[in-house]
């Protein structure tokens, strides 16, 4: 089961839809006071201001993936950022932890142009003309099943920064 699928079916409390910026904040301070270190935002350089106020961490996607990955205290890992990176993020982290993302539709449109059907149809056209001379590689900023289908295929992924 992905990140995606497991929390779809959860719904957020009205409440949350009418409380203000402030009531909100409050909340946020009471859960991380409460789980402690249990308990780890990380949040992306984009997020509005508020966000990365309360973040434990702030860094870009691949940071933020690494930060999770590092810490093995938090049972609960709160990854405010683009849903691919949650995917390595749930990863790369222990099994006893839990990674969270807030707004599941968090994207990218550059990890958004292929996904795994796209890739086996350009795949199987590929390798009638060129068998066994194509080495699938992958950007870090692709989805979990974007990263697995290149592993599958012998292919590498790469952090082109």
């Amino acid at each position: 089961m992905s990140i995606l699928t497991e929390f779809q079916g959860q719904r957020i409390a009205q409440d949350y839809f009418n409380a203000s910026a402030s009531q909100l904040t409050e909340k946020i301070l009471a859960a991380k006071k409460q789980f402690g270190s249990r308990l780890l935002i990380l949040a992306h350089h984009y997020q509005k201001d508020e966000i990365v106020d309360l973040a434990d961490e702030v860094g870009d996607s691949l940071q933020l993936a690494q930060l999770a990955a590092k810490n093995k205290t938090a049972k609960y890992i709160v990854f405010c950022g683009v849903h691919f990176m949650a995917e390595t993020a749930d990863m790369l982290t222990e099994a006893n932890q839990q990674v969270i993302l807030p707004d599941l539709t968090a994207g990218c449109t550059m990890a958004d142009m292929a996904d795994r059907y796209q890739l086996q149809a350009a795949w199987e056209q590929l390798q009638e003309k060129y068998p066994a001379e194509i080495l699938p590689i992958t950007y870090i900023n692709s989805t979990a099943a974007v990263k697995a289908f290149v592993g599958e295929h012998g292919g590498v992924y790469r952090n082109f920064q």
